[in-house]
């Protein structure tokens, strides 16, 4: 079958493939060329004193020396920012008497705690200012001995 029998479809379909192998030639081309210019020295990027990234090579007599016992590798220890009293102090702000839970707003974070009707001390309703501890619970931190304040 001669080519003079191809239908127009069959036409535009070898034209397009026609046409992408000659993109693709001349994309290899360019990229020939762009390899033979470019080197490594091009390709390297250098970290200054402050982290950040930088195309120039750092100075050799400027580096800092660092011991390897100042370099902190875990969560640095809290220093009295934080109490060692595990009693903190909050506000009811949720409590749904007939299902026997509530929530306290912790004073210091702000968060939300999970408290049970069980873990009252005393007669407690919304809004009231309680101290209270905190303990891991089944589905995470939950409020224990719970008292007015």
């Amino acid at each position: 079958m001669g080519r003079s029998q191809e239908s127009f479809n069959k036409k535009e379909i070898r034209k397009k493939k026609e046409k992408k192998r000659q993109e693709k030639e001349k994309k290899k081309l360019a990229r020939k060329d762009s390899d033979s210019k470019s080197s490594l020295d091009d390709m390297i990027a250098y970290v200054d004193e402050n982290g950040m990234l930088t195309s120039t090579p750092p100075e050799p007599g400027v580096k800092k020396k660092t011991k390897a016992e100042d370099i902190e590798v875990s969560v640095p220890k809290q220093t009295g920012s934080r109490r060692n009293d595990p009693i903190r102090f909050g506000r009811v702000t949720f409590y749904n008497d007939s299902k026997g839970y509530g929530f306290i707003e912790d004073s210091d974070n702000r968060q939300s705690v999970f408290v049970h009707a069980s873990e009252f001390q005393d007669d407690i309703s919304e809004g009231d200012e309680v101290t209270f501890e905190i303990e891991q619970g089944p589905r995470g931190a939950a409020a224990v001995r719970v008292k007015l304040t």
